[in-house]
């Protein structure tokens, strides 16, 4: 077995997964202003971004040979029912229309949710203390069309509501916007691992968890459940999330469904890689490089992640084999 191990060229010729940077989609925190750049704290390198910045921004991820973008939108003004997500003037809809022009190249996605826009920090509408599924669906809907008349490629409802992909299908198609894709967070678990963009996005719930609409992460069979009510609702992509704790998730979903698969290689992962590395406690190339392959061996087509920019540099500096 050593024999096409021992060079490089060796190891390249029989080499069964090889990861590119177009499978990386970077993730951008937008928020309102002009030459807005503000670090955050715990995802080191990562910053939100004013929608000129973003841009910036993502000339510099497109000429790395990142794939794509998603776009999380920072508010200014909450309220019970998040209803600044859809306002058509919002940073992040200001920054979907500049990107599209400036970096047509770039697979240009963006979050669909209303955490970030809500009040009280939860995924939809809340009535006497629980999360209305029903009653949400309905501005998710109007989220994803404020989304594609930005000039969305792909719209990402991440929220966990039952039936939010056929609502946000029917609502795209029904105002001729058929063309853009729906990429379901299907199995999506209530998961430790969120902690820094919980952070980054303002987005913390301000009373209980979000544990009675997202996955318990203990339930392999329950995901392969929510991945296929999505994809008969009519999603064009699924996504497991978080990526690293739920490879088997992954490999699961790769064997049973044909359509395209996403895995979030989500903060938390993301953060303990960078304490780490900081602390000279591992080295940083090497292991974003061999978590980034492992998800796609898993059976991921797709990732978000980000590492992007720097995996990106180091893929094209040679890859594991540098």
């Amino acid at each position: 077995m050593r024999r096409f191990r021992r060079t490089p060229a060796l190891r390249g010729l029989v080499r069964e997964t090889r990861l590119h940077s177009e499978q990386l989609v970077a993730g951008l925190f937008v928020r309102a202003g002009k030459g807005v750049r503000e670090p955050i704290a715990s995802l080191p390198g990562v910053s939100r971004l004013s929608p000129d910045e973003a841009v910036a921004e993502a000339q510099r991820l497109r000429e790395a040979g990142v794939g794509g973008v998603i776009l999380f939108g920072i508010p200014d003004r909450k309220d019970e029912t998040g209803t600044e997500a859809w306002n058509e003037e919002a940073a992040l809809q200001d920054a979907v229309r500049r990107l599209k022009r400036a970096v047509p190249q770039l697979a240009l996605m963006t979050d669909v949710c209303l955490d970030e826009y809500t009040s009280h920090g939860h995924c939809g509408v809340v009535k006497d203390g629980d999360v209305d599924n029903d009653a949400t669906l309905p501005l998710l809907a109007r989220v994803a069309v404020s989304h594609a008349r930005a000039g969305a490629d792909v719209v990402a409802p991440s929220d966990m509501m039952d039936g939010r992909v056929a609502a946000i299908r029917r609502e795209l198609d029904r105002e001729g916007f058929s063309g853009v894709a729906v990429l379901a967070y299907a199995a999506k678990a209530a998961s430790a691992y969120y902690g820094p963009f919980r952070e980054a996005a303002d987005s913390a719930p301000k009373f209980g968890d979000r544990r009675g609409y997202q996955m318990d992460g203990a339930n392999r069979r329950e995901a392969l459940r929510e991945i296929t009510l999505d994809v008969d609702e009519g999603a064009d992509a699924v996504m497991v999330k978080p990526a690293l704790a739920y490879l088997d998730v992954i490999r699961e979903a790769r064997d049973r469904f044909d359509l395209p698969i996403a895995a979030y290689n989500v903060s938390g992962e993301y953060a303990m890689v960078k304490a780490a590395a900081a602390n000279g406690w591992i080295d940083e190339r090497r292991i974003v490089l061999e978590t980034l392959t492992s998800i796609v061996r898993a059976g991921a087509d797709f990732v978000l992640t980000y590492h992007a920019a720097d995996a990106a540099a180091w893929i094209r500096a040679g890859g594991l084999d540098r």
